[in-house]
């Protein structure tokens, strides 16, 4: 995901600012009506115009603004801008932990969470090379929602230090993998090499330790998901030329304790590029073997673990991004994939003996899950998240003249409808829904904005 900040200081918007209309001042970047959308199959119906021209929706659905940029949080710091990736994990008793990405880089410093100086002890993973008292800007805050009174309980910084913090993806033991989409090096105006992981746990009260999970690969990170049965953890790549990769940990649920990185391959040798940007190579309806190539040196200091898989025979992607585990298997988006270059879903169901020397007797399968040929149906999808449907909720990410962007559900038979569509010209993110299913948390990237939506969820019609 490529952030996009708005030109104008967050000093000149103000803080705490708690009405609306702080939305008008990027809303004036798109059009009064922009360009409608379409629905492949009913879904929740047609969207009805929001009055306050931040996001239309369904009838009978609503949204809460529950944070926003500049709003001071309860350990004083501000919340920073570039809302990306967000997982929404249970802490019990009807409080849900919102762990949040700011996909900040290293001159953002005017949109991050600080005013001014903070204390040499302070938890930060690197600093500014010509400022060793600030922070670098990018990090984690988290939100702790109460579903029972619908408000926002506290909110707090929880990871910082880092860079460009895209996407990531939630743990089955109940924490957030949060990830670098930068690969900057030390030297380079910053103390620390960057482009890897960090976990925060949804029960950390305050700022975590940052530990760089470095057997998990270092390179231009997006999105994370973990398969609950083995606790191998599946990882996109933002690049023209990304690998899908795997990690298996030497010990289930502690990725601290290192483990193996491995690239995806086909078993089919004449497929080598899933991008069928010149040449389709991959079709819809299909089912591939897959195989798993083994990677060296995950620390990669020349940022070239896509270069070295894809000479050992890992598949291309077209920018893969948003990662989500389902009901054993899980989905991710290439967000300019497919001949047309709007966007595909593949779907990966893993190996019986997944990452075991048995694997190969029955090996995963990926398929085509959907491609898209008309942007008014899917344009750039990004993040994504399973339903409480079953079916997949996408986050659009484009800045073209087409149309603005949309939340898009995706059924299982690939089609998709409108969920809702952004008066504000910003991308969506972090597309999550609370344990109970009543409640989709998502962000506006810039400036920052979290919503609650509630409305019918289980009402969507796939015809």
């Amino acid at each position: 995901m490529q952030s996009r900040l708005i030109s104008l200081s967050r000093r000149q918007f103000g803080f705490g600012l708690g009405s609306i209309a702080f939305a008008g001042l990027a809303a004036r970047a798109i059009a009064q009506a922009p360009t409608a959308g379409a629905n492949e199959v009913f879904g929740y119906g047609p969207l009805v115009r929001d009055p306050n021209n931040l996001i239309d929706l369904p009838k009978g659905f609503d949204y809460r603004v529950i944070s926003r940029l500049g709003n001071i949080m309860d350990d004083g710091y501000l919340v920073p801008n570039s809302a990306d990736g967000m997982g929404a994990i249970d802490l019990g008793k009807g409080k849900v932990a919102l762990i949040r990405n700011h996909e900040l880089g290293i001159k953002d410093q005017d949109f991050g969470p600080f005013t001014g100086n903070v204390a040499k002890d302070f938890p930060a993973y690197d600093r500014m090379a010509d400022d060793k008292s600030m922070p670098l800007p990018g990090g984690t805050t988290t939100l702790i929602y109460d579903m029972k009174t619908g408000q926002r309980e506290r909110e707090f910084l929880s990871l910082s230090g880092t860079i460009r913090n895209c996407s990531g993806g939630i743990t089955p033991w109940g924490s957030w993998l949060s990830c670098e989409e930068n690969v900057t090096r030390a030297g380079s105006g910053v103390g620390e090499d960057h482009g890897y992981i960090f976990e925060v746990p949804a029960t950390q009260n305050g700022l975590v330790t940052p530990v760089p999970l470095k057997d998990m690969g270092r390179f231009n990170h997006e999105a994370a998901c973990v398969d609950p049965r083995t606790g191998i953890a599946y990882l996109t790549e933002d690049r023209g030329d990304s690998l899908l990769y795997r990690f298996i940990p030497n010990e289930k649920g502690r990725l601290a304790k290192g483990g193996r990185l491995e690239a995806l391959a086909f078993v089919q040798a004449d497929i080598s590029d899933t991008r069928n940007w010149t040449e389709v190579q991959v079709s819809k309806g299909r089912q591939y073997q897959a195989k798993w190539i083994s990677l060296s040196n995950p620390e990669s200091p020349d940022d070239d673990l896509r270069k070295q898989g894809a000479a050992k025979g890992a598949a291309l992607f077209a920018r893969g991004e948003g990662i989500f585990w389902g009901k054993g298997e899980l989905f991710f988006a290439c967000t300019n994939g497919g001949a047309a270059k709007y966007g595909q879903i593949f779907r990966y169901v893993p190996a019986a003996n997944e990452g075991t020397t048995r694997e190969a007797e029955a090996p995963g399968i990926i398929d085509l899950f959907m491609e898209s040929t008309n942007p008014t149906f899917y344009n750039y999808g990004d993040n994504i998240a399973v339903m409480p449907t079953g079916h997949l909720l996408v986050c659009e990410d484009q800045y073209t003249d087409i149309s603005s962007n949309h939340l898009r559900g995706v059924t299982a038979q690939g089609q998709t409808y409108m969920i809702g569509r952004s008066r504000v010209q910003t991308e969506f993110a972090g597309g999550c829904f609370s344990p109970d299913g009543s409640t989709m948390f998502v962000n506006m990237m810039e400036p920052t904005m979290t919503l609650a939506i509630s409305g019918p969820w289980a009402s969507v019609k796939s015809a």
